[in-house]
């Protein structure tokens, strides 16, 4: 069998040479890793992900194909796709197509036979850096050409890319069962898990476009209002970070999932960084302050939210603590208003894929809404 040559450059100058997988061409993107061994379906399709390059850690993937109900969206949003050794074979009763199948379908350009483990060491010393996998002429050109290409391609810190994901029409989600809330959730690139969690527990939804006034969301959201997690840097969200502030003084219950804790963060006046190399996997371990209980939890965050963890902060808003921590770093996981009903945490508690120790915190945000609303 023959294969066409792939590249994946990195701009530092670091060159990794394999195959051609899925579509052929070139795309440009974030180079970050994932450490989950399974969930390849739910990564690629999650909105979070997007002008990313995700680079597979666990050295096997797409043994069970590809199926058509663990999307987590309408569409692959990866800018591209780097794996070790991808099965030759899909092998699972739900399987429909291949995982490289599935890459061509959707013109997703990647690139397999390299050693991931080692790029991912080299991510973990260098930090995320921008990279381009290139799988066409490339025998026609040197490695500067490549990488001055790299080096032209935008950078993740100070993209504005929610918008990009977000829905462009309101549309409504009936609660599962009988209807017990009504809540407004603004799309920063949201994920069907959330919306499955939120809707079982008797939300009827209105997802909201990132643009929604807040008129629009104080609206829809007579009970309470939730932010979804979504790609790029959260200082840039500025329309979201303000309509954020509006609810808060509503008083309205409100809820925040990964790019919603920043973007609570930086509303109630904290300031967000990026990470060296991120958090991307379904076994990171967080402490929940409230509980005292450590969880194993599912992530997808370049950025974070700077902020004490060893005290309460007085805020415009009043006093705001830090709820969950990162047991492997102390990043900052979950923020809680002590004197507003709101709360948000960093990580993904739908856990699509991953642990479900964490679905509980869907629980707590109906709690708050029944405990505000009597």
């Amino acid at each position: 069998m023959s294969f066409t040559p792939a590249l994946l450059v990195l701009e530092d100058g670091s060159i990794f040479r394999g195959r051609s997988f899925g579509a052929v061409g070139e795309t440009f993107g974030e180079a970050v890793f994932t450490t989950g061994m399974t969930g390849y379906q739910e990564t690629l399709t999650d909105p979070s992900y997007y002008q990313q390059i995700v680079i597979q850690t666990a050295p096997h993937i797409g043994n069970t194909g590809i199926n058509d109900e663990d999307d987590e969206s309408s569409r692959i949003w990866v800018s591209g796709y780097v794996v070790r050794d991808p099965s030759r074979i899909a092998s699972n009763w739900r399987s429909k197509r291949s995982l490289e199948q599935e890459l061509k379908n959707q013109n997703i350009i990647s690139i397999a036979g390299i050693d991931t483990r080692a790029l991912t060491r080299h991510l973990r010393d260098k930090g995320a850096m921008r990279a381009g996998i290139f799988s066409k002429d490339i025998s026609a050109h040197d490695s500067e050409f490549f990488i001055n290409k790299v080096k032209n391609s935008p950078q993740m810190k100070g993209a504005d890319l929610c918008g990009m994901v977000s829905t462009k029409e309101s549309f409504v989600l009936p609660a599962i069962g009988k209807k017990l809330y009504q809540v407004a959730a603004i799309d920063l690139g949201m994920k069907n898990g959330i919306l499955q969690n939120l809707t079982k527990r008797g939300i009827e939804l209105t997802v909201l476009p990132v643009t929604a006034s807040t008129e629009e969301v104080l609206a829809a959201g007579v009970d309470g209002v939730f932010l979804s997690n979504g790609p790029g840097d959260p200082e840039t969200a500025i329309h979201a970070i303000e309509v954020t502030k509006a609810i808060l003084r509503a008083n309205r219950p409100l809820f925040g999932i990964c790019f919603g804790n920043q973007i609570l963060g930086r509303a109630v006046g904290f300031e967000t960084y990026k990470l060296t190399f991120g958090h991307r996997g379904i076994n990171q371990p967080v402490l929940d302050k409230t509980t005292g209980k450590v969880e194993i939890t599912t992530h997808n965050h370049g950025f974070a939210v700077k902020a004490p963890i060893d005290r309460v902060s007085d805020t415009e808003f009043g006093r705001v603590e830090v709820s969950h921590i990162c047991l492997n770093d102390n990043v900052v996981e979950g923020l809680e208003l002590k004197d507003k009903p709101a709360f948000s945490v960093q990580y993904h508690p739908e856990a699509a894929a991953g642990p479900h120790d964490a679905s509980y915190l869907f629980d707590r945000f109906t709690q708050l809404m029944d405990k505000h609303n009597a």
